[in-house]
């Protein structure tokens, strides 16, 4: 990595280096180049060099000011020293030594600031880069550990479910477990990526929903609803889950019959997501722990970083019925 970026360095001094000479070599608007030009011209190109790669790395970016500017005038000074001593003896000998320091600083300042410039810009960007993809590493890693906080606590629920009903010998634990390994198995290995396809993960909810379904028996119905035109679009994994978790752990825990969940899911031919799950509970509830708990403030802080510009989330607690409504813009997929 390093060395490609001092290759990249090199390539660009010597592109500037050349482009900066030939405005400079040409702007008398001669035919040939004057020999004289070469000789100055190197000259200046150190003057720059040593303020690039000694003033700005040692002391500008510590915020050494006084050592900053000390180097650029002893850069120029020494510059001017070059020009007047050497070079104007070799290339015009007959003048004699007559020292014009303040129109060598004329000549040498614009091309010293114009390279020194563009070396500032050039560093400047690159550390834009630098700090995006910093940002970006972050991003990652807080998806990283949030995604990972939403399988336990997934799984944890889920095992308390399945272990009831392996106390209880119902003829139901073994489907239970079919379900619960695939949605593992999903979870696992198909949702590593940052967005899924968005079929995929409708079936899997689809799952989830006919896993939990099981404990509701005859005390209640659950009713899912989806659109056909799913094929084409992405989204980011466990989004809805979450919410369809809640939806049935706050309807159980507080109702022992007439549970009523509802869950509708449509795509807009623009490809706007619209998600809304709803459930009944019974008024001695924690109506706090509602909208409270790792799963939804998980999911809200996903949705923030995935989406930040592209969601609308809003949740509702009338009237014992809670309800959210999701919005999201959905990313194609794209042909590999």
């Amino acid at each position: 990595m390093k060395i490609n970026l001092a290759k990249k360095e090199v390539l660009f001094q010597v592109v500037l280096n050349l482009i900066i000479f030939v405005f400079y070599a040409f702007d008398n608007g001669s035919v040939g180049v004057e020999p004289y030009r070469y000789g100055y011209f190197l000259n200046y190109a150190l003057a720059a060099l040593i303020i690039n790669y000694v003033a700005l790395p040692r002391f500008y970016r510590n915020k050494n000011v006084y050592q900053f500017i000390g180097i650029i005038v002893f850069s120029l000074i020494f510059a001017v020293l070059i020009e007047e001593l050497v070079l104007e003896q070799i290339y015009f000998p007959k003048r004699g030594l007559k020292f014009m320091g303040f129109y060598a600083f004329l000549d040498i300042i614009p091309i010293v600031t114009i390279l020194s410039g563009f070396k500032f810009g050039y560093d400047a960007l690159h550390k834009q880069r630098e700090v995006e993809e910093l940002k970006d590493y972050v991003r990652q890693s807080e998806l990283q550990f949030l995604k990972s906080q939403i399988n336990p606590h997934f799984l944890f629920n889920n095992l308390n479910n399945l272990y009831a009903y392996a106390l209880e010998g119902s003829e139901k634990t073994p489907d239970i477990i079919l379900e619960l390994s695939g949605l593992l198995r999903y979870m696992l290995y198909e949702c590593q990526d940052e967005f899924v396809s968005l079929r995929k993960e409708v079936d899997q909810l689809e799952n989830f929903i006919n896993l939990n379904e099981l404990q509701i028996e005859d005390r209640g119905r659950v009713k899912f609803t989806k659109s056909d035109n799913l094929d084409q679009y992405m989204i980011a994994p466990l989004i809805m889950t979450v919410f369809v978790e809640n939806a049935f752990k706050h309807s159980l825990s507080s109702l022992s019959e007439n549970i009523d969940i509802e869950i509708n899911l449509s795509v807009t031919d623009e490809g706007l997501l619209n998600f809304v799950c709803s459930n009944n509970y019974h008024e001695i509830t924690n109506n706090d722990s509602l909208s409270n708990g790792i799963g939804l403030d998980n999911v809200k802080k996903r949705l923030a970083l995935i989406y930040p510009d592209s969601h609308k989330l809003t949740i509702k607690n009338i009237d014992h019925k809670y309800t959210v409504a999701l919005t999201i813009e959905l990313s194609e997929k794209t042909n590999k």
